[in-house]
């Protein structure tokens, strides 16, 4: 307790009764003010002092000096605990998680058809349930996998062993291995100089900056796996920085004077340069594990390469002209473009001993990845000893390799999706698949060609319901590529055409490949156009494919 004393001098005191007088209290000082009238018997209301509470109070009143004296006891007063703050939920997301479950659940449960033995029933409820985990994403992906996987073990769907057999396959090392050329080749900065580079030579229009971008993430592409940390980690920046130089900016009103445009070409080339080559993104060596293990075939870098070559550069030079004709730019030419490049280049100065290594290695690897089948070495023994070299010279560390969380991640959904889907077809399930719907197309009594041009706009357009290409391509793939074949399809031909549709399709929404989050995320573009035109341009992808790209791979031979 504390004892505080306040005295107030009353110089001109007439008393008068039922007075109130208000009296701030200081504890351990005295206060005085002057009082125009009180009373012996006066009623005090004293304020409240922080942090103390009043427990008793005496007045005093001297009428020679004409002084008033209250002598308060007070006590402090312990604050209130603060509240711990609430911890956010760290787990899944409920209601992609139920809806995973429920997935898995319902057809469990389902009767079996005849003709499917219990056993791949229940592995494709695993699978669909794990599916829907991956395109809701309640956990991160690989999370999801490894619920799929330990829902087989437990309820004996597939051993052990079968469960997590795609992690001793070679192809979901390959991206891993990958994924960590793309941390040397954007740590190192090679890959933004060869970006300025192309934009110092071809930048001055708007047309040709464009094109600079489009060609320079083409030649990029089969050395970056990833189509997230091409667009992500090299061309975005730059392509921010090239549009605030031309003062287009986000939320002004001056979007469409350069940045629409040039946001929704970069990203529409993005998914034509990914369909280019084997090694341009992490789910290409998908479609080829699935194909050698449908129809025991293997489609090696450069068939890919050769195969994709005239109708990838025929989009690529018509995509970015026809969105500069239906969703022009107001800017036409940008001269400061080679000047932004040419200072961005001179502050790198000459190329470092470490973008060196890292060419070398680079030029290396691709080549080894070309003549691989001349040399017979693997592409995954040709993205080793590329690893190494980075590794033994402090190009790319251990360290780095571990941090590359993306990378493991992919390693693990991806080994799951390959285990899950392979022993599907081992159990028969997409034999069966097939065979239905062989009965329902085939009794419609078209030519292959019109049967397979049916089965890859399904194909396509069902990717609206797909965040993930992996995902369809685990899903979709293997039946689909089965089911051509068996109404005449070349094999081959049908599953290099759906494997280059796989990329295709992730332009039609903001969501459907790695790169579409990346550029839709800068705001320069509606959602509405962004779906608008990505549906139009898939129109102009699947004409410059399957016609052009048709009438080329009928002249190698694949058909």
């Amino acid at each position: 307790m504390a004892s505080v004393a306040l005295t107030t001098t009353l110089p001109s005191l007439r008393l008068r009764r039922s007075t109130t007088t208000a009296v701030a209290l200081k504890p351990n000082r005295l206060t005085s003010f002057p009082a125009s009238s009180l009373k012996p018997n006066l009623t005090t209301s004293i304020s409240s002092i922080p942090n103390f509470s009043l427990k008793k109070t005496n007045l005093v009143f001297n009428r020679k000096h004409s002084s008033l004296t209250v002598r308060a006891t007070v006590a402090p007063i312990t604050p209130a605990p603060t509240p711990a703050p609430v911890q956010p939920w760290q787990g899944a997301a409920i209601k992609p998680l139920l809806a995973s479950i429920a997935t898995g659940v319902i057809l469990w449960f389902t009767p079996v058809p005849a003709g499917v033995n219990r056993n791949a029933w229940q592995l494709l409820a695993i699978f669909l349930g794990t599916i829907v985990g991956i395109i809701t994403q309640p956990l991160p992906l690989g999370a999801v996998a490894i619920l799929g996987l330990g829902v087989s073990v437990l309820t004996k769907t597939l051993p052990f062993a079968a469960a997590f057999s795609g992690f001793g396959d070679p192809i979901p090392w390959l991206i891993a291995l990958a994924f960590f050329f793309a941390k040397g080749f954007i740590k190192t900065g090679l890959g933004n100089r060869v970006a300025y580079q192309f934009v110092k030579l071809f930048g001055s229009s708007s047309l040709g900056l464009g094109y600079s971008l489009v060609f320079s993430e083409a030649l990029l592409a089969p050395a970056i796996p990833s189509v997230s940390a091409r667009a992500g980690g090299i061309f975005l920046p730059l392509v921010k920085a090239l549009c605030v130089a031309c003062g287009s900016n986000v939320g002004d009103g001056t979007e469409t004077k350069l940045g629409a445009w040039l946001m929704l070409t970069c990203f529409q080339t993005s998914v034509i340069t990914s369909a280019m080559f084997l090694t341009a993104m992490a789910a290409n060596p998908l479609c080829a594990t699935l194909t050698l293990n449908s129809i025991n075939q293997t489609i090696g870098w450069l068939d890919w390469a050769k195969a994709a070559i005239v109708p990838g550069l025929a989009s690529l030079v018509l995509v970015p002209l026809i969105l500069y004709v239906i969703y022009p730019p107001t800017l036409k030419s940008s001269p400061d473009a080679p000047k932004l490049a040419r200072e961005k280049l001179a502050t790198m100065g000459p190329m470092t001993t470490n973008e060196k290594i890292m060419t070398a290695t680079l030029f290396l690897t691709v080549g080894l990845w070309v003549f691989g089948g001349v040399l017979n070495v693997d592409a995954v023994s040709a993205a080793i000893l590329g690893l190494s070299v980075l590794l033994v010279t402090g190009v790319v560390t251990w360290k780095e390799c571990l941090a590359e969380g993306v990378a493991w991640d992919t390693l693990t959904w991806f080994a799951a999706l390959i285990a899950m889907a392979g022993y599907l077809n081992k159990y028969g399930l997409i034999s069966w698949f097939s065979q239905t719907v062989v009965k329902f197309v085939g009794g419609l009594g078209l030519s292959w060609q019109l049967s397979f041009g049916i089965l890859v706009l399904l194909y396509f357009y069902s990717h609206y319901f797909f965040a993930s290409g992996a995902a369809h391509i685990g899903a979709m793939f293997t039946a689909f590529l089965s089911v051509s074949t068996a109404l005449g399809t070349p094999p081959f031909f049908g599953a290099i055409v759906l494997s280059f549709l796989s990329n295709l399709m992730g332009g039609l929404t903001h969501y459907g490949i790695g790169s579409a989050p990346v550029f839709f995320g800068a705001n320069y573009v509606p959602l509405a156009k962004w779906w608008g035109y990505g549906f139009l341009i898939s129109i102009v992808n699947i004409v410059i494919w399957l016609g052009l790209g048709g009438v080329w791979w009928k002249f190698i031979g694949l058909w």
